[in-house]
C-alpha cells in the first residue's frame, strides 16, 4: 500500500439474496482530498459505506483503510475516523452537552479542551442556543449539526460523509464546507457520498459515478466529461449520460411539455 493511499477497494460485492447492491466495484482515496460517491438512490453507496465501517460483511473483493482491514481491524479504524450518516445517529435522550462529555471520555480526549472546541463548532453552526437542550427536542437539521460536531471532535484524518448536509441551512452547508477544507488543509481525507450535483462539483477533487452497484465513471470532473463524451457539460449531463438516463429524462421532459401545452 502507498503511504498516499487512505482506502483501497478493490472489486468489492455485497448482495442482498439477488440483489446485487455493491458489484465489483474498484477504487482508491488519496491522502488530503475529497472523493465523492455520486449515484442514484439505491446504487449502492450506503452499502458501500456500510462495508467500510465493517457494518455488513462482503460477499467478495478486498479493502482497506489506513493499511488496515474492516472486518478484522475495525477498532484501530474507528479511533482514526469520523462518520455522519443521512439520519443522524445519536443518543437523543442526552443533551449535547452530554454527548460531547461522552464522546470525550470513549476517546479519551482531554474534556476542557473537547467542551471548548464544541462549543465553537456550534456558534459557528448558530447551534449553541441547544447546547443544554435534549437532542430528542431538536429539528432534523440541528441533530445533523450535531452529528457533524460528534464526527470532527477528535479530529480524525478520514471523514467518512453518507449525504452529510440533509436538512441544513445555507449558512451551515458553508460553514461546512470551510471545516472540510480545513480538514484537507491539515492532511485529513473525506470519502462524501451525495446526490447533489452542485456539492459534488464544488468539493470533490475526484468522483466515482455509481449505477446498479457498479462504476459507471471516475475521475476528476473534467475526466468525467471527456469519458461520457460531454466536453463543456454540466456534471448533471454528464451523469445523467453515464447512469444511462439522459435518454428517458429528454423523454418525459418533452411529454411534460406537450402535456401543458394541451392544458394552455
Amino acid at each position: 500500500m502507498s503511504e498516499n493511499e487512505v482506502i483501497i477497494i478493490k472489486d468489492l460485492k455485497k448482495f442482498f439474496g439477488d440483489v446485487r447492491a455493491v458489484n465489483g466495484i474498484s477504487f482508491n482515496v488519496h491522502q488530503g482530498e475529497v472523493f465523492g460517491l455520486l449515484g442514484p438512490n439505491g446504487a449502492g453507496k450506503t452499502t458501500t459505506i456500510k462495508l467500510l465501517l465493517g457494518l455488513l460483511e462482503p460477499n467478495g473483493g478486498e479493502m482497506s483503510i489506513f493499511g488496515l482491514n474492516p472486518e478484522r481491524e475495525e477498532v484501530q479504524i474507528k479511533r482514526r475516523i469520523g462518520y455522519v450518516s443521512e439520519e443522524p445517529l445519536i443518543f437523543k435522550s442526552l443533551t449535547p452537552k452530554d454527548l460531547f462529555n461522552f464522546i470525550a471520555s470513549i476517546r479519551g480526549l482531554e474534556e476542557e479542551a473537547t467542551t471548548e472546541r464544541a462549543r465553537e463548532y456550534l456558534e459557528s453552526l448558530d447551534a449553541i442556543e441547544y447546547y443544554d437542550q435534549l437532542i430528542a427536542t431538536l429539528s432534523h437539521g440541528n441533530k445533523q449539526k450535531l452529528q457533524i460536531v460528534a464526527a470532527i471532535l477528535h479530529e480524525p484524518d478520514l471523514l467518512i460523509l453518507d449525504e452529510p448536509i440533509a436538512g441544513l441551512d445555507a449558512k451551515s452547508v458553508r460553514v461546512f464546507k470551510e471545516v472540510l477544507d480545513l480538514h484537507v488543509e491539515n492532511g485529513g481525507s473525506v470519502l462524501f457520498s451525495t446526490h447533489i450535483m452542485e456539492i459534488a462539483q464544488d468539493l470533490c477533487d475526484r468522483i466515482a459515478i455509481i449505477n446498479k452497484g457498479k462504476i459507471v465513471g471516475i475521475g476528476t470532473f473534467e475526466e468525467l466529461r471527456h469519458q461520457a463524451n460531454k466536453v463543456g457539460a454540466s456534471l448533471e449531463d454528464v451523469f445523467l449520460r453515464l447512469t444511462e438516463q439522459d435518454t428517458s429524462v429528454n423523454e418525459i421532459v418533452k411529454k411534460l411539455r406537450a402535456s401543458f401545452k394541451k392544458k394552455k
